[in-house]
């Protein structure tokens, strides 16, 4: 299936040809926009004029079947139809008014001069009132869409360069791959490179898909309720709608429901998922803190996907909060608040993936200790994975992934019963690096570390089964971590690898060795000598 677009041309380099290219040449021409602008500012004007994009392509080409579906009527009946809001909205398409619609603002890419009936508009006015147009007549959308296009900060007429290269590429597709696919490739594209921009910032609201992958992978999340309580853009429900979609399963079987506390990033996350064709509304209505006022109270998540601020000091702590089951924690750490609360949102046979702190794994700070273990007691951690370090291009310090489950017992979620067990993967290893900062995992990484899980699990997904691997995984019983004092450390468990068969004679190998030795001394003699003669020569 071949994604159609025209192509832009590329400053100096001729034409984009490949989603890549396409991807590098919005960027680098987005990036000329920085201007005197904030990181902040600049990552919403870029995002939102994306968002743009995506909701007017996907306007047009319903516009599109309408007037396939309607050829040979009556002309003005189809022209009634095609300004019908019900139309588009139900089949999942946001409805743009005609001034806000991308044809528009191409056209006035340059800004509307003044006239004696009306003053002049710059290109930053003509978005800001598009953007507003579209937040009231979209419920799901309101309050949700970036207003500073018409800011004195921002360039307007590299804005309206900026306008003129998204017009000459049309993001729309053949078959089922539509609008929101190329374009939620670019929306992800950019997420990625400005959390590589804003460094440590960055990860505050981004989470390295290859991680994100391999938690959907081993949680396989395929119906029911998807929780993230620390949402960030909302890359967790991206990948489990993903994970649906590669294994040919209808992606409305999830419905997902989120907080975030930074208004920014909740923005973000409201168009993330609205470019990828999710729902919403389970992101609430505006940010919130969710130690401080949980949107969500009754929730029960069939899976929890989240990768919460690590470490956080300064928190809405109280003693009395019930969500603290297992132990109330710390007053400067947040790290045990997070999974207890996390715990308290699953159902009956609810999964979670947690990213956490390594220090989580073996703490006994301000009773951590007495935590972890009332957890492990209660039989509610069905494994623990050590990451490597740089998966994070911020940080270069690696993680670890909790994993809980509410029933370990054989069921819907695995044919082995795994009760008093925990299984650990020592994962520091694994991966490559894509240059001095940044490691990633390939496919088969990832498909090593969720097949380990699948196969311990007795999934029906599973291939082969589970068996310990040194230096890799190992399925610990609740007596062998209490006789480690209640410590997660994967490396305690696992043990050192395998070495590898050695059946050469020692005789023969001592020769061997001796004459590599011979030959190596014999080298560096000569080289010596070779050294002191030229030196020699500089006398």
């Amino acid at each position: 299936m071949t994604d159609t677009m025209s192509r832009p041309s590329t400053p100096g380099n001729g034409v984009a040809t490949t989603s890549k290219e396409l991807k590098d040449t919005l960027w680098k021409a987005a990036d000329k926009l920085r201007g005197s602008m904030g990181a902040g500012q600049y990552k919403d004007v870029v995002l939102g004029l994306v968002f743009l994009k995506y909701v007017s392509d996907a306007f047009e080409e319903r516009r599109d079947a309408i007037r396939a579906e309607l050829a040979g009527e009556d002309p003005d009946y189809l022209a009634d139809t095609l300004e019908e809001a019900d139309e588009y909205l139900g089949e999942g398409v946001f409805w743009v008014a005609p001034e806000a619609r991308w044809d528009y603002i191409s056209a006035n890419a340059k800004g509307i001069p003044a006239t004696a009936t009306q003053d002049a508009q710059s290109i930053g006015e003509i978005i800001d009132h598009a953007m507003r147009t579209i937040s009231s007549d979209n419920r799901a959308l309101s309050g949700t869409l970036p207003t500073m296009f018409g800011r004195d900060n921002i360039d307007q007429r590299r804005l309206g360069e900026l306008v003129d290269l998204f017009n000459s590429a049309r993001f729309t597709g053949e078959g089922a791959t539509k609008a929101r696919d190329l374009l939620g490739e670019v929306y992800e594209y950019f997420l990625d490179k400005f959390a590589k921009a804003e460094g440590k910032r960055g990860g505050e609201f981004y989470t390295p898909p290859v991680l994100v992958q391999t938690l959907v992978e081993i949680l396989e999340p395929d119906e029911g309720r998807v929780y993230d309580p620390c949402c960030g853009s909302g890359g967790m429900f991206v990948q489990a709608e993903k994970f649906l979609t590669r294994h040919d399963q209808d992606p409305t079987k999830i419905a997902v429901y989120g907080q975030e506390l930074n208004e920014q990033t909740w923005r973000m996350a409201k168009m993330n998922l609205a470019i990828h064709g999710i729902d919403s509304t389970g992101l609430g209505s505006r940010w919130g803190d969710t130690f401080a006022r949980d949107i969500h109270p009754g929730i029960q998540a069939d899976y929890v996907l989240a990768n919460p601020p690590f470490n956080i000091k300064d928190w809405a702590r109280s003693e009395e909060d019930s969500r603290w089951r297992y132990g109330v924690p710390p007053v400067r750490n947040a790290n045990y608040a997070w999974m207890q609360h996390i715990l308290s949102k699953l159902s009956v046979q609810g999964e979670a993936a947690v990213v956490m702190a390594n220090g989580t794994m073996a703490s006994n700070t301000g009773g951590e200790g007495d935590i972890r273990k009332a957890m492990l007691q209660d039989d509610v951690v069905s494994c623990v994975i050590a990451m490597p370090p740089n998966l994070f291009r911020s940080v270069a310090i690696p993680v670890c992934v909790w994993f809980f489950a509410k029933d370990k017992g054989i069921g819907t979620k695995g044919n082995i019963d795994r009760q008093g067990e925990v299984l650990f993967i020592d994962a520091r290893e694994m991966g490559h690096m894509v240059d001095r900062v940044e490691r990633t995992f390939s496919q088969d990484d990832i498909d090593t570390i969720a097949t380990t899980y699948r196969t311990w699990r007795g999934r029906d997904s599973a291939e082969g089964e589970y068996e310990d691997v040194p230096g890799f995984s190992k399925s610990a019983t609740l007596q062998e971590i209490e006789d480690a004092g209640w410590a997660l450390t994967p490396g305690r468990y696992v043990g050192m690898p395998e070495a590898p068969e050695d059946d050469e004679p020692i005789d023969d190998k001592i020769t061997r060795l001796t004459d590599a030795l011979t030959e190596a001394l014999n080298e560096s003699s000569r080289l010596d000598t070779v050294v002191r003669e030229q030196m020699g020569r500089l006398a």
